[in-house]
């Protein structure tokens, strides 16, 4: 790990402190909104339990900020936007919304897996939008188990109890859209048509 990242990282407790605070939020509210529990908040807060992914993003979430500005990553001057990956067990997550609240875009690459994977379907406010591009995404939403592959998409409410991986003994890459207030993605265009319209009369 990076000396700017491990300085970003262990500055972590305060920032959750200050953003909870900001939001005149209780301990139990933060943990009703990204189902972590209280003592794990306060950990966090306190700078005894180390941050990792899973709880980064649910966290980031439920305060309407990227995950940059959860961890006061430094500006910088240059106009071009410098996206910074986080990755976990194997998971790359790459933010590519900066801008805090509305739809928040990731695109997310796991990988292989060796076996069957046992899911943990967790739950949380909002709504996702999922769209493979390279290999397969194995899509669990409350009783149903899907498999998406590239070009498919998925969108689902989060209270629904879900959770994705890869399937199979190759890493998937794909794109989420995720609205902490339930915003859904809009798609205005059309499908191609293999011929014009026909025109009435």
């Amino acid at each position: 790990m990076d000396d700017d990242l491990h300085e970003a990282l262990t500055t972590v407790g305060s920032r959750l402190r200050a953003l909870r605070q900001e939001r005149a939020a209780t301990l139990a509210d933060l943990s009703a909104a990204t189902g972590i529990s209280v003592s794990t908040l306060s950990r966090l807060e306190s700078g005894t339990r180390r941050p990792t992914l899973e709880l980064l993003l649910p966290l980031a979430r439920a305060h309407g900020v990227t995950l940059d500005e959860l961890v006061d990553a430094p500006p910088t001057g240059d106009p071009r936007v410098h996206l910074r990956p986080i990755t976990h067990h194997g998971t790359t997550v790459l933010p590519l919304t900066r801008r805090a609240g509305g739809i928040q875009a990731y695109k997310h690459v796991m990988p292989a897996s060796s076996r069957r994977a046992e899911p943990e379907l967790q739950t949380h406010e909002g709504y996702e939008w999922l769209y493979v591009l390279n290999g397969r995404l194995r899509v669990v939403l409350a009783e149903h188990d899907l498999v998406l592959s590239p070009g498919e998409a998925a969108e689902f409410d989060t209270r629904t109890p879900h959770w994705f991986g890869a399937a199979g003994a190759e890493p998937v890459e794909f794109l989420s859209l995720f609205g902490k207030q339930g915003e859904r993605a809009h798609l205005r265009a059309r499908p191609k048509r293999d011929h014009p319209p026909r025109r009435p009369g």
